[in-house]
């Protein structure tokens, strides 16, 4: 797609007056970190990692699954059905409107999109956190989709590799969202004891609740360049401690480095990386793995 035909074209028309078909809005994204304009479908095409800086933006969830499984071949999980709106809660906005504007925004009924497939050749099922939806926060929905994924896995005896993306617990929700904690936790605990791999894939952002709870507590943390993964921010914790915080605290690197997580990696690398530790920790033998590895080329 050129963008003189998609971009320039349509505004010399507008300027004398031939009609022309709208110009989206995010023809261009902007690099947050060099400030570079990258192209929509370079961005996308690139799994959406700008080319030059390498920064790692936000990828939609279903965008995730599909790079994740071979060929974007996996079975949806279905959504659990929960209460809506069990506290009738209201801010400046009725919990129900802001469901409807997420559902309608993302296409989702909610924050977690999981499915089951195989990566590489090897059977897994992947959980994903949609940030665009409430700020991919954990609520009943969210809890009940993410015990469901981990029961898939267990009867399935296959890994479970969790992509979360979120702003914490969903306080429209309260003490019913703060019970998702638990209750998660238990289904990790579930699973392991099954003796089948759990694997998180922190991105940008992982904050609150959810890092307190599943989020790290896998058999592996691996996490994308820059991601800031932490309970409480940067600035709330300085204005409490009164001190300034280190340069790079909170982000992935800096975790790596302080020994919470095991290894930064690329986006592009990430579903061969979940194959190849799921295949050692599951003690596959040589030649199955030998096979994988061909059938996957």
């Amino acid at each position: 797609m050129n963008w003189i035909t998609n971009f320039v074209r349509p505004k010399i028309n507008s300027m004398l007056g031939r009609p022309t078909v709208d110009t989206p809005e995010n023809l261009w994204i902007k690099c947050p970190e060099t400030g570079e304009m990258v192209f929509h479908k370079e961005l996308e095409a690139n799994k959406w990692v700008i080319p030059n800086s390498g920064y790692h933006m936000k990828m939609p969830a279903k965008e995730r699954l599909n790079d994740l499984f071979d060929d974007a071949a996996y079975e949806l999980l279905p959504q659990p059905k929960v209460a809506q709106d069990p506290l009738r809660f209201r801010d400046n906005k009725k919990y129900a409107d802001r469901l409807r504007d997420g559902r309608i925004k993302t296409g989702l009924e909610d924050t977690i999109l999981a499915g089951v497939g195989y990566v590489r050749g090897v059977k897994m099922v992947g959980v994903v956190h949609e940030f665009n939806f409430m700020g991919g926060s954990l609520g009943l929905a969210a809890g009940e989709a993410i015990i469901k994924a981990f029961e898939r896995a267990i009867q399935e005896k296959c890994p479970l590799v969790m992509f979360p993306a979120s702003g914490g617990a969903r306080m429209q929700e309260g003490i019913l969202s703060l019970m998702q904690l638990p209750r998660t936790t238990v289904a990790v605990d579930m699973l392991k004891e099954s003796g089948q791999p759990y694997i998180v894939v922190l991105t940008n952002p992982t904050t609150g609740g959810v890092t307190a709870s599943y989020a790290m507590l896998g058999d592996v943390h691996l996490a994308e360049p820059g991601a800031e993964i932490c309970f409480a921010g940067k600035r709330v914790i300085e204005q409490t401690i009164r001190e300034k915080l280190p340069e790079g605290f909170q982000t992935s690197e800096y975790l790596m480095e302080h020994g919470m997580v095991d290894m930064v990696i690329d986006r592009r690398e990430i579903p061969e990386t979940l194959a190849r530790m799921c295949r050692m920790m599951m003690r596959m033998p040589a030649e199955e793995m030998k096979q994988l590895a061909l059938a996957a080329e």
